[in-house]
């Protein structure tokens, strides 16, 4: 459906938290003698900063001009754990980037998550597609669930699973500044101001 429209995204929505202290699954050639070894962390008694940081993800499809698929990756962390608002915030944020792309609809696949669901995130995506059509400018939201069995459906989840990798620290712990910068790195993504329940979102 989004293919016979130039003017439409297709986006798959996640959340995911980079843990500071959790390793990832890993697989590597060693030495029969000096096997590799990820040392079990823990964070000191005067570190002020979370055990993880969340992030959201938005993993973008349009149809370029020459009939092939564009792709990209939007994210943006956010202070504390995903919720109504920041889900609302974090759209906000995203019709903003597709409306200066030319966009006009955003086709949004994303699971079952209690914050995707709520009444509060469906009353806003209502009101948000009635300003668009009142003021006749904006991204339009058309919302489309995972099977509640399938959440693995979703294609940003292995991008998840291989930027954990990518970004891992096998000897200290990493401050979170460093996770945000290690992971905007791998993704190619500019650091974003954290979101939080109080951003002034248009």
């Amino acid at each position: 459906m989004v293919r016979g429209h130039p003017d439409w995204a297709l986006g798959f929505e996640d959340e995911t938290w980079w843990s500071r202290l959790e390793q990832p699954n890993l697989s590597s050639w060693a030495e029969t003698d000096h096997p590799l070894r990820l040392v079990e962390k823990a964070l000191v008694k005067d570190d002020p900063g979370p055990k993880a940081l969340a992030c959201y993800g938005l993993l973008v499809r349009w149809v370029s001009p020459q009939l092939a698929w564009e792709e990209t990756i939007w994210l943006r962390f956010v202070e504390g754990n995903p919720n109504s608002t920041l889900s609302q915030h974090f759209l906000a944020w995203c019709c903003e980037k597709l409306q200066a792309a030319g966009k006009v609809v955003l086709v949004l696949i994303w699971d079952h998550a209690s914050w995707h669901i709520s009444r509060a995130t469906r009353a806003w995506v209502r009101e948000h597609n009635r300003q668009v059509k009142q003021n006749g400018q904006g991204v339009r939201i058309l919302s489309c669930l995972l099977p509640k069995k399938g959440p693995w459906l979703n294609p940003i989840e292995p991008m998840w699973i291989h930027g954990k990798r990518r970004v891992v620290e096998p000897e200290r712990v990493l401050a979170p500044q460093e996770i945000v910068e290690r992971v905007c790195n791998t993704f190619r993504n500019p650091i974003e101001a954290l979101l939080t329940g109080s951003n002034d979102v248009s």
